[in-house]
């Protein structure tokens, strides 16, 4: 930039400083458009000798246009200032924290567009702070949750292990400590598998293999290793399954986890000579599965947050009482990671899990 422009706009600069407000601003801005013409007229007049009545007229006629000029000039700058205005509270009470803020003009120009980019800021960074806010908690519940389920069973432990180390039980007894000791150690490596696969899911790190799965066998497969543990409890275990039912295209080790997390807390949750019914069949999309018991179902609250991880609602909503509370979170990444979806299907008894698989392309 040369000298003499930047020596102008320093000048308009402090002119601009100098005059103060939007509406003096116009105002000179009109008086420096119209003065040169005024005294432009003033000299024709003068060079034409034309009379002094007539060069008074003219003088007025100008005089009387600059007026109107400039009071003009002083209503748009009175608008102007005033959005402008509105737009600089709203910064101001944003950068104070606040976020319910929308800044509103009357403008359909620049500083109308300037408004709507403001609003549109300040709603994503609204938007910003309540998904920090809620990692942040989703975190700190996480740390909760991990923390007192790991507690429990390592203080079961410390115990059993001084138990038999100080000689106090021996015989039988010392066995059934070392038995309740590796149930212990078991459902610790569970719930560390259950984490370790959750953080990899969420994560996007994923290295299955997609092949073309026979539900029905595999459904019948979970189902006879479920059968020991559904009898112990008094609870029938059967499917119901079409014998056209296409394949899915899934890994079948990740889809198996996902029937036995839902087979395993339907019957946890299903009293003595109740039934859980495993049942598919195929959809728009591909092939639906659902697992049904007869428990006591799920209370309408807590209905949206049984598949997050660790959450325990009012009942035992997130059917995980005997449990870390990650089975469903599990399951609820697999399905997804597969291009699938869980959901609670509505039930007039007990409750309905179903999730939804892509069939194999033909």
């Amino acid at each position: 930039m040369s000298p003499f422009v930047q020596g102008r706009n320093g000048a308009v600069a402090s002119a601009r400083s100098a005059a103060g407000s939007l509406s003096r601003q116009f105002a000179i801005a009109v008086g420096l458009a119209i003065a040169p013409v005024l005294i432009a007229l003033v000299v024709f007049g003068w060079l034409m000798v034309i009379s002094g009545d007539a060069a008074g007229e003219i003088a007025a006629i100008v005089v009387a246009a600059g007026a109107v000029a400039i009071g003009g000039a002083r209503l748009f700058a009175r608008q102007i200032a005033a959005d402008v205005s509105a737009i600089r509270h709203g910064v101001d009470a944003v950068a104070h924290g606040h976020r319910e803020v929308t800044i509103a003009t009357a403008a359909r120009d620049e500083l109308g567009g300037l408004a709507e980019s403001a609003n549109t800021m300040i709603a994503q960074l609204a938007a910003e702070e309540h998904a920090r806010t809620q990692s942040e908690e989703a975190r700190r519940n996480l740390v909760a949750a991990v923390s007192h389920d790991l507690r429990t069973p390592i203080t079961s432990l410390q115990l059993l292990t001084e138990a038999i180390g100080d000689d106090i039980v021996d015989g039988e007894q010392r066995r059934a400590y070392v038995d309740r000791m590796r149930t212990h150690i078991a459902a610790l490596g569970a719930l560390i598998d259950d984490l370790f696969e959750l953080s990899r899911l969420e994560a996007g790190d994923i290295t299955w293999s997609l092949q073309q799965v026979e539900l029905d066998e595999l459904v019948e497969e979970t189902i006879e290793a479920m059968r020991v543990q559904a009898d112990a409890k008094g609870v029938r275990v059967s499917a119901t399954l079409p014998g056209d039912l296409v394949p899915a295209r899934a890994n079948p080790e990740k889809i198996q986890r996902v029937l036995f997390n839902l087979i395993q807390n339907a019957i946890r949750h299903t009293p003595a000579d109740g039934s859980v019914v495993v049942r598919a069949e195929p959809s728009p999309a591909g092939v639906e599965i659902e697992v049904a018991d007869t428990g006591s179902g799920i209370v309408p609250g807590d209905r949206a947050q049984v598949f997050t991880a660790f959450y325990r609602g009012g009942s035992d909503a997130a059917r995980s009482g005997e449990g870390a509370g990650l089975g469903l979170a599990v399951s609820r990444a697999i399905v997804e990671a597969h291009g699938g979806r869980i959901w609670l299907a509505d039930s007039a008894e007990g409750t309905r899990v179903r999730f939804s698989l892509p069939a194999t392309s033909a």
